[in-house]
Protein backbone atom coordinates (compact mmCIF):
# COMPACT_ATOMS: atom_id res chain seq x y z
CA UNK A 1 0.00 0.00 0.00
CA UNK A 2 0.89 3.53 -0.64
CA UNK A 3 0.10 4.96 2.49
CA UNK A 4 -3.03 6.56 1.21
CA UNK A 5 -6.79 5.50 1.68
CA UNK A 6 -7.78 2.27 1.85
CA UNK A 7 -10.77 1.71 -0.37
CA UNK A 8 -13.49 -0.14 0.75
CA UNK A 9 -15.33 -3.37 -1.41
CA UNK A 10 -18.59 -2.29 0.25
CA UNK A 11 -19.50 0.98 2.61
CA UNK A 12 -22.56 1.27 5.19
CA UNK A 13 -24.17 4.50 4.25
CA UNK A 14 -26.33 6.53 5.57
CA UNK A 15 -28.74 8.31 3.33
CA UNK A 16 -30.82 11.41 4.58
CA UNK A 17 -32.97 12.11 2.18
CA UNK A 18 -35.75 15.20 2.20
CA UNK A 19 -39.07 14.05 2.00
CA UNK A 20 -42.13 15.76 1.00
CA UNK A 21 -45.73 14.13 0.09
CA UNK A 22 -48.19 16.79 -1.68
CA UNK A 23 -51.25 15.62 -0.22
CA UNK A 24 -50.85 16.14 3.09
CA UNK A 25 -48.48 19.09 2.39
CA UNK A 26 -45.69 17.61 5.32
CA UNK A 27 -41.71 17.96 4.88
CA UNK A 28 -39.53 15.64 6.92
CA UNK A 29 -36.38 14.25 5.95
CA UNK A 30 -35.82 10.00 6.58
CA UNK A 31 -32.56 8.17 7.37
CA UNK A 32 -32.06 5.45 5.13
CA UNK A 33 -29.22 2.54 6.23
CA UNK A 34 -27.94 0.33 3.74
CA UNK A 35 -24.75 -1.24 2.44
CA UNK A 36 -23.18 -0.71 -0.99
CA UNK A 37 -20.62 -1.74 -3.30
CA UNK A 38 -18.31 0.76 -3.85
CA UNK A 39 -18.94 1.50 -7.95
CA UNK A 40 -22.93 1.63 -7.62
CA UNK A 41 -24.38 5.56 -8.55
CA UNK A 42 -26.49 7.37 -6.89
CA UNK A 43 -29.36 6.66 -8.73
CA UNK A 44 -28.69 2.93 -8.28
CA UNK A 45 -28.38 3.66 -4.12
CA UNK A 46 -32.30 5.37 -4.90
CA UNK A 47 -33.40 2.00 -6.36
CA UNK A 48 -31.75 -0.30 -3.62
CA UNK A 49 -34.04 2.16 -1.21
CA UNK A 50 -37.04 1.46 -3.70
CA UNK A 51 -36.70 -2.09 -4.39
CA UNK A 52 -35.55 -3.08 -0.61
CA UNK A 53 -36.73 -0.32 2.04
CA UNK A 54 -39.08 2.04 0.74
CA UNK A 55 -41.23 1.57 -2.28
CA UNK A 56 -42.76 5.41 -1.73
CA UNK A 57 -39.43 7.52 -2.30
CA UNK A 58 -39.89 9.62 -5.54
CA UNK A 59 -36.71 10.62 -7.75
CA UNK A 60 -36.05 11.48 -11.31
CA UNK A 61 -34.20 10.14 -13.63
CA UNK A 62 -34.23 9.16 -17.49
CA UNK A 63 -30.95 8.07 -19.38
CA UNK A 64 -29.11 7.80 -16.65
CA UNK A 65 -25.57 8.54 -18.72
CA UNK A 66 -25.20 12.15 -17.83
CA UNK A 67 -26.77 13.50 -20.97
CA UNK A 68 -30.69 14.49 -20.20
CA UNK A 69 -29.73 16.44 -16.47
CA UNK A 70 -33.07 15.05 -14.66
CA UNK A 71 -31.60 13.26 -11.74
CA UNK A 72 -29.83 16.40 -10.57
CA UNK A 73 -29.84 16.55 -6.64
CA UNK A 74 -28.12 18.21 -3.92
CA UNK A 75 -25.93 16.47 -2.13
CA UNK A 76 -24.13 17.34 0.91
CA UNK A 77 -25.13 20.78 -0.27
CA UNK A 78 -23.78 20.78 -3.75
CA UNK A 79 -25.68 20.11 -7.03
CA UNK A 80 -24.83 17.37 -8.89
CA UNK A 81 -26.16 14.34 -11.58
CA UNK A 82 -27.24 11.75 -9.01
CA UNK A 83 -26.53 9.12 -12.19
CA UNK A 84 -22.72 10.30 -12.24
CA UNK A 85 -21.81 10.52 -8.38
CA UNK A 86 -20.12 6.92 -7.66
CA UNK A 87 -20.41 5.60 -3.92
CA UNK A 88 -16.57 5.49 -3.50
CA UNK A 89 -16.04 8.93 -5.92
CA UNK A 90 -18.54 10.40 -2.78
CA UNK A 91 -16.88 8.81 0.14
CA UNK A 92 -13.42 10.68 -1.07
CA UNK A 93 -15.00 13.60 -1.91
CA UNK A 94 -17.28 14.69 0.76
CA UNK A 95 -15.18 12.16 3.29
CA UNK A 96 -18.22 10.60 4.93
CA UNK A 97 -20.32 7.84 4.55
CA UNK A 98 -23.38 10.02 5.66
CA UNK A 99 -25.06 11.99 2.90
CA UNK A 100 -27.39 14.53 3.22
CA UNK A 101 -29.97 14.46 -0.24
CA UNK A 102 -32.44 17.01 -1.11
CA UNK A 103 -33.98 18.29 -4.24
CA UNK A 104 -32.86 21.10 -6.18
CA UNK A 105 -34.06 24.48 -6.00
CA UNK A 106 -34.80 26.01 -9.08
CA UNK A 107 -38.55 25.05 -9.41
CA UNK A 108 -41.01 24.14 -6.41
CA UNK A 109 -40.99 20.11 -5.35
CA UNK A 110 -43.61 18.09 -6.83
CA UNK A 111 -42.36 14.65 -4.19
CA UNK A 112 -39.50 13.93 -2.31
CA UNK A 113 -36.44 14.57 -5.17
CA UNK A 114 -38.14 15.47 -8.05
CA UNK A 115 -39.07 19.09 -8.88
CA UNK A 116 -41.30 20.81 -11.47
CA UNK A 117 -38.59 21.03 -14.06
CA UNK A 118 -41.17 22.94 -17.13
CA UNK A 119 -41.16 25.66 -14.22
CA UNK A 120 -37.95 25.90 -14.21
CA UNK A 121 -37.72 25.59 -17.83
CA UNK A 122 -39.79 28.81 -18.63
CA UNK A 123 -36.10 30.93 -17.49
CA UNK A 124 -34.58 29.05 -20.21
CA UNK A 125 -37.92 29.75 -22.62
CA UNK A 126 -37.18 33.75 -21.50
CA UNK A 127 -33.63 33.10 -23.32
CA UNK A 128 -35.31 31.84 -26.67
CA UNK A 129 -32.14 28.81 -27.55
CA UNK A 130 -33.48 28.57 -30.62
CA UNK A 131 -32.11 30.13 -33.64
CA UNK A 132 -34.49 33.42 -33.52
CA UNK A 133 -34.22 34.55 -37.80
CA UNK A 134 -31.28 32.27 -39.26
CA UNK A 135 -28.79 33.82 -41.78
CA UNK A 136 -29.80 32.84 -45.79
CA UNK A 137 -27.90 29.27 -46.36
CA UNK A 138 -25.98 30.28 -49.65
CA UNK A 139 -25.21 26.52 -49.64
CA UNK A 140 -28.92 25.57 -50.96
CA UNK A 141 -30.00 22.34 -50.49
CA UNK A 142 -27.13 21.34 -48.38
CA UNK A 143 -26.70 21.93 -44.55
CA UNK A 144 -24.85 25.26 -43.00
CA UNK A 145 -21.53 24.79 -42.78
CA UNK A 146 -19.72 26.42 -39.93
CA UNK A 147 -15.97 26.85 -40.47
CA UNK A 148 -14.05 25.03 -37.83
CA UNK A 149 -12.85 28.36 -36.50
CA UNK A 150 -15.99 29.84 -35.90
CA UNK A 151 -17.18 26.73 -34.16
CA UNK A 152 -14.47 26.49 -32.02
CA UNK A 153 -15.47 29.62 -29.64
CA UNK A 154 -18.47 28.20 -28.63
CA UNK A 155 -18.59 24.27 -28.76
CA UNK A 156 -17.85 23.64 -25.21
CA UNK A 157 -21.01 25.38 -24.68
CA UNK A 158 -23.19 23.19 -26.68
CA UNK A 159 -22.59 20.50 -24.26
CA UNK A 160 -25.10 22.21 -21.87
CA UNK A 161 -27.55 19.83 -20.83
CA UNK A 162 -29.85 22.06 -18.58
CA UNK A 163 -29.33 20.04 -15.66
CA UNK A 164 -29.94 23.01 -13.69
CA UNK A 165 -26.75 22.53 -11.39
CA UNK A 166 -25.32 25.65 -12.48
CA UNK A 167 -28.89 27.48 -11.54
CA UNK A 168 -29.19 26.19 -8.27
CA UNK A 169 -25.52 26.87 -7.26
CA UNK A 170 -25.87 30.42 -8.63
CA UNK A 171 -25.59 32.90 -5.22
CA UNK A 172 -27.77 35.72 -7.52
CA UNK A 173 -31.55 35.60 -6.68
CA UNK A 174 -33.95 33.29 -9.45
CA UNK A 175 -36.43 35.82 -9.01
CA UNK A 176 -34.24 38.37 -10.69
CA UNK A 177 -31.49 36.07 -13.01
CA UNK A 178 -32.87 34.01 -16.26
CA UNK A 179 -29.99 31.54 -14.61
CA UNK A 180 -26.19 30.79 -15.82
CA UNK A 181 -27.81 27.88 -17.71
CA UNK A 182 -31.05 29.89 -19.49
CA UNK A 183 -28.24 33.62 -20.38
CA UNK A 184 -25.66 30.72 -21.99
CA UNK A 185 -28.29 29.33 -23.95
CA UNK A 186 -28.76 32.81 -25.73
CA UNK A 187 -25.05 33.35 -25.82
CA UNK A 188 -24.67 30.08 -27.86
CA UNK A 189 -27.22 31.43 -29.97
CA UNK A 190 -25.12 34.92 -30.40
CA UNK A 191 -22.25 33.64 -30.90
CA UNK A 192 -23.69 31.27 -33.62
CA UNK A 193 -23.25 32.30 -37.32
CA UNK A 194 -26.44 31.01 -38.13
CA UNK A 195 -28.30 33.91 -36.23
CA UNK A 196 -29.29 36.74 -37.60
CA UNK A 197 -31.27 38.17 -34.58
CA UNK A 198 -28.19 39.73 -33.01
CA UNK A 199 -30.18 42.59 -31.36
CA UNK A 200 -32.72 40.94 -30.12
CA UNK A 201 -30.33 38.46 -28.15
CA UNK A 202 -28.38 41.48 -27.17
CA UNK A 203 -31.62 42.91 -25.47
CA UNK A 204 -32.38 39.64 -23.48
CA UNK A 205 -28.70 39.39 -22.48
CA UNK A 206 -28.69 42.99 -21.13
CA UNK A 207 -32.60 43.15 -19.80
CA UNK A 208 -33.02 43.61 -16.13
CA UNK A 209 -33.39 39.90 -15.57
CA UNK A 210 -30.04 39.23 -17.43
CA UNK A 211 -26.43 39.09 -17.40
CA UNK A 212 -25.64 42.32 -14.80
CA UNK A 213 -27.43 40.35 -12.31
CA UNK A 214 -24.70 37.47 -12.12
CA UNK A 215 -22.44 38.19 -9.04
CA UNK A 216 -19.78 36.68 -10.84
CA UNK A 217 -19.19 33.67 -8.02
CA UNK A 218 -18.14 31.37 -10.89
CA UNK A 219 -19.65 28.99 -8.74
CA UNK A 220 -22.14 27.85 -12.17
CA UNK A 221 -18.63 26.74 -13.46
CA UNK A 222 -17.59 25.04 -10.02
CA UNK A 223 -20.45 22.48 -10.32
CA UNK A 224 -21.20 22.53 -14.22
CA UNK A 225 -21.31 18.42 -14.51
CA UNK A 226 -19.93 18.86 -18.31
CA UNK A 227 -16.99 20.86 -17.38
CA UNK A 228 -18.57 24.37 -19.12
CA UNK A 229 -16.93 27.15 -17.60
CA UNK A 230 -20.15 28.93 -17.87
CA UNK A 231 -18.83 32.33 -16.20
CA UNK A 232 -16.22 32.86 -18.88
CA UNK A 233 -19.09 32.76 -21.85
CA UNK A 234 -20.86 35.49 -19.40
CA UNK A 235 -17.57 37.20 -18.79
CA UNK A 236 -17.43 37.67 -22.54
CA UNK A 237 -21.03 38.96 -22.67
CA UNK A 238 -20.30 41.60 -19.89
CA UNK A 239 -17.20 42.80 -21.44
CA UNK A 240 -19.48 44.05 -24.65
CA UNK A 241 -17.48 41.22 -26.47
CA UNK A 242 -20.73 40.12 -28.71
CA UNK A 243 -22.06 44.17 -29.40
CA UNK A 244 -19.57 44.08 -32.28
CA UNK A 245 -21.90 40.69 -34.13
CA UNK A 246 -24.78 43.12 -34.14
CA UNK A 247 -26.68 42.06 -37.13
CA UNK A 248 -29.26 43.74 -39.18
Amino acid sequence: MDGGMVMETNYKLTLKIERYDPDTKESWVQDYQLEAGRILRFTDLFRKINNELDPTLAWNSSCEHAQCGTCAVMVNGRPLLACELLVENAVVQFGTTVFEIAPITVAPVVRDLIVDLEQAYERVNQAKPYIIKPVENFNKGNEYQISPRDLERYVDATRCINCFCCATACLSSQKTFLGPNAVLASIVRLMDPREEAKKERLKILYSEKGIYRCHTSKACSFVCPKEIDVAHFIALAKEGRFESEEGD
